[in-house]
């Protein structure tokens, strides 16, 4: 038995965490709730960090979870931005989640063409 919350492992027998008072639960099934990385796709690369918040708040709003993976070398100093920037969301839901960036994607550009006032930075 485990408890989800404290993450503490007890004997047989016991039903409550006595830290926390939290139920405790078979470890099988605290095994199934963990992350682990092949069961994530990246479904969309960029350099900026904000770009993947807006997307993942987008998804979120649509019931998907996701996990923004930001991977930069700060200890060699280069001109330009190097990182790179991944947003992942599990393989179930990795169509819909396409999809659903696809679209945001094609309406920015939409929107740009419209406004000629826009100035892209």
């Amino acid at each position: 038995m485990i408890c989800p919350n404290c993450e503490y492992e007890y004997v047989e027998g016991k039903t409550t965490c006595p830290d926390c008072g939290e139920k405790l639960i078979p470890l099988e099934e605290f095994n199934d709730g963990l992350i682990k990385p092949e069961d994530w796709v990246t479904i969309y690369t960029c350099s900026q960090t904000y770009e993947a918040d807006m997307l993942k708040a987008n998804l979120e709003g649509a019931d998907i979870k996701s996990l923004i993976l930001v991977q930069q070398d700060t200890s060699f100093p280069t001109p330009g931005d190097l990182s790179v920037v991944k947003l992942k969301v599990k393989k179930t839901d990795q169509e819909e989640a396409r999809s659903i960036v696809e679209d945001i994607i094609n309406r920015e550009d939409d929107n740009y063409e419209e406004d000629e006032d826009n100035d892209l930075v």
